[in-house]
């Protein structure tokens, strides 16, 4: 560094810490660290956040917390910027109570007065988004983000339009959304305008719950406010539109769609095959793969399974393996969903010899069967009375812990 007449000092060697961490060079990052110890620099808060941030985003949040604590009992001070860069990481992780127990001891209820350190509103969001994410799998999530905003505001902090639409994300996810729609009007009367992502989670949290009336409306009303729409906006409203079988309001908005300059993408046009499938329109879907591959627009392994299981569903099983053996030769990685759509329709056509070779097909094409494509096939020999190749495979369904 002293090469050439450049002189290090505290502030190059801390750009040089953020450079590294924001690359994820973390041990360059802490080299660097280790000279400016060398030189007798203290290096402030912001130049710990750096290192701080740098772990987290390799998703060492444990490194980062042992980092902490120790330069901390040194006596080197964090800010309110370290903290909330701590419990995001915890957050994004899943650890949203080892997150709550840092907010409180950063709140000085664990920590020494004279820390100074307060949390700010950026720091409350980052817990209440962690919690409402976890909210769909862990009971009470909700609840919990919904204390902390309480907390939050009773210390006189303002939420803002991020912290509200995390806690409105958290009710979406276990389909409390008349709650995220209080939290929603709540928020415009205390003064904090809704963007185009509050908008898109209450849109996509009513039609998940098939209250496309509801989403239609607030759809109406970004257009009032001037929030345009995007993608996100309408492949929410398409597809819950398509799903509450209103497939004719579904095209006009990807007639829409086309009018603003918002070309349709392989989600729009998945949600209209699958609705156009479930309603025994499948000649209908061929033309619009046909179209959307026309375009340009590239189907996934999840559009080729939807039109697969309509083809089957709709009594024209050998299309359905025509399409599903094209995609073999082209080399697609066909997913086990797509797998096990096939082997229902060699069952249910009592073609078991087959359903079985794919069964064999799809692990040596590296894709293990789950549960329900063994449940298919079991069920279906017992039906027929082909008891000893249903235990068979029911044995080899509990050696491999699916039952």
């Amino acid at each position: 560094m002293e090469l050439n007449g450049f002189v290090s000092n505290l502030v190059t060697l801390s750009i040089l810490i953020n450079s590294f961490s924001q690359l994820g060079q973390n041990p360059l990052s802490f080299s660097v660290l280790a000279k400016i110890f060398k030189k007798g620099y203290d290096p402030d808060a912001i130049t710990l956040t750096s290192l701080i941030k740098g772990l987290c985003l390799k998703g060492q949040i444990h490194q980062a917390l042992h980092f902490h604590d120790k330069l901390a009992a040194l006596g080197f001070r964090f800010n309110h910027v370290s903290y909330g860069t701590l419990i995001n990481g915890l957050c994004k992780v899943g650890q949203t109570r080892a997150a709550l127990q840092l907010l409180r001891r950063v709140d000085g209820k664990l920590v020494q007065p004279d820390v100074g350190i307060s949390p700010e509103v950026v720091t409350y969001s980052a817990l209440i988004s962690g919690f409402c994410i976890l909210a769909f799998c862990k009971e009470g999530k909700v609840k919990e983000a919904k204390n902390v905003f309480a907390a939050m505001m009773k210390k006189g902090f303002k939420p803002n339009v991020v912290t509200y639409s995390s806690l409105m994300d958290g009710y979406c996810l276990v389909k409390e959304v008349n709650k995220a729609k209080s939290i929603f009007n709540n928020m415009a009367q205390g003064g904090v305008n809704p963007d185009i992502q509050s908008y898109n989670i209450l849109i996509n949290g009513f039609c998940k719950i098939k209250m496309t009336d509801a989403a239609m409306n607030l759809f109406e009303e970004m257009h009032c406010r001037k929030i345009i729409p995007n993608v996100v906006t309408y492949n929410s409203l398409i597809d819950g539109l398509c799903k509450s079988g209103k497939i004719s309001y579904a095209l006009k908005l990807v007639d829409e769609m086309h009018d603003r300059g918002q070309p349709p993408d392989i989600i729009t046009y998945s949600s209209l095959l699958d609705a156009l499938c479930k309603n025994h329109h499948v000649d209908k879907a061929i033309a619009l793969l046909t179209k959307l591959k026309d375009q340009g627009l590239q189907p996934n392994m999840y559009t080729y399974t939807i039109l697969i299981n309509g083809l089957c569903k709709g009594g024209r099983p050998e299309d359905a393996q025509n399409i599903f053996e094209d995609l073999l030769v082209k080399g697609y990685n066909i997913n086990v969903n797509t797998y096990t759509v096939m082997i229902h329709v060699f069952c249910n056509n009592g073609m078991f010899g087959e359903a079985l070779a794919m069964l064999s097909k799809m692990e040596e094409n590296g894709c293990i069967p789950n549960a329900v494509t063994y449940e298919i096939i079991i069920r279906s020999l017992f039906d027929k009375d082909e008891n000893d190749k249903a235990e068979k495979l029911l044995l080899e369904m509990i050696t491999r812990g699916l039952l």
